[in-house]
């Protein structure tokens, strides 16, 4: 039944060879489990409640991407993202900027994608910025990662 769903046979794979590739996708990933209740913790939420919600949605759209999109892709919270939230939203915000009212910000942004994406607009804007600058940008948060990570660390 399941091979049937996922279309395993026709994409030249097995049960077997997919539950590998979990596995080590899930191993690969599993650093999210406690990077990202370490950074969001610094804004005041709860560090417990953040490792059980960051496991939890993680399987819930992985299973939903699963299911709904038949594609073997992981997802999990992006720490680019997660550093931006805590880093300059809340802590950069010098108290101004409670955690809750910066959830609330990201919801209202989340709609507002939502919107151009129904729309076909948030293509468009994508398909014009420039390759360099989509490189430069992943760059940038890499940047970012590290020197937030090397700050935890004391250096």
């Amino acid at each position: 039944m399941l091979a049937k769903y996922f279309n395993l046979s026709e994409r030249r794979t097995s049960f077997k060879t997919e539950v590998v590739a979990g596995v080590t996708t899930f191993l690969t990933m599993a650093y999210i489990i406690f990077v990202n209740p370490n950074i969001l913790s610094e804004t005041g939420m709860d560090k417990n409640a953040l490792i059980a919600v960051t496991c939890i949605v993680s399987a819930f759209a992985t299973i939903a991407v699963g299911i709904f999109a038949n594609a073997p892709v992981a997802m999990a919270p992006g720490m680019g993202l997660n550093a931006f939230f805590a880093y300059t939203l809340v802590i950069g915000s010098g108290g101004k900027v409670n955690w809750q009212t910066a959830l609330g910000v990201v919801f209202l942004a989340g709609l507002f994608f939502l919107v151009l994406t129904l729309v076909g607009l948030r293509k468009k804007i994508v398909e014009a910025i420039p390759k360099s600058l989509i490189a430069a940008i992943a760059v940038g948060i890499g940047l970012f990662i590290t020197f937030i990570g090397l700050q935890n660390m004391g250096i």
